[in-house]
């Protein structure tokens, strides 16, 4: 075989190679969206599940992530908005961090296809004691993945202050 036809098979196989793409850790072709939506994007199915309590000024918020697939996440991170801002300085989970007083981002970790993350459990107090607080979660990061259903990963829960777990 010449070298060009060489030059020409080995630049064939690492173009197919990169369309074909494959997910982080996963080892295999991965789907992708058709053109027109970014054609490079990776499909996954992010979502977002849990509760919220609020109970004389102590907010607790219980999260889970989970990917639908078809395509697996090395990581993403899930943004938590609150209505009221919480007392200052407040320690949070290893894998999370504070964005202001009433936003937190969280870490999802690898998520494989059909596959859950590890849950977060976020313990805070709230400046004052608000009679009620609304809770925005959403992913704020996906590791440019396309999401072909936001709604299961965007949520806004109203919780009264009643001590009762409010679902999402």
């Amino acid at each position: 075989m010449g070298d060009t036809r060489k030059v020409v098979l080995v630049l064939v196989s690492a173009a197919t190679a990169v369309v074909m793409g494959t997910a982080p850790g996963a080892g295999a072709s991965v789907p992708k969206r058709g053109a027109g939506a970014g054609a490079d994007a990776v499909e996954a199915d992010l979502a977002h599940h849990g509760h919220v309590t609020l109970s004389s000024g102590r907010l607790t918020v219980r999260l889970g992530s989970e990917n639908h697939g078809p395509a697996g996440l090395a990581d993403a991170t899930v943004r938590l908005e609150f209505s009221a801002p919480m007392v200052a300085g407040q320690p949070l989970p290893p894998t999370c961090l504070w964005s202001g007083d009433r936003t937190v981002l969280c870490r999802t970790g690898p998520l494989r296809p059909i596959g859950r993350g590890h849950e977060v459990t976020l313990d805070l107090r709230t400046t004052g004691t608000p009679y009620e607080i609304v809770v925005r979660i959403d992913t704020a990061w996906n590791g440019g993945a396309s999401d072909l259903n936001p709604g299961n990963h965007r949520h806004r829960v109203l919780a009264p202050d009643t001590g009762d777990p409010y679902v999402f």
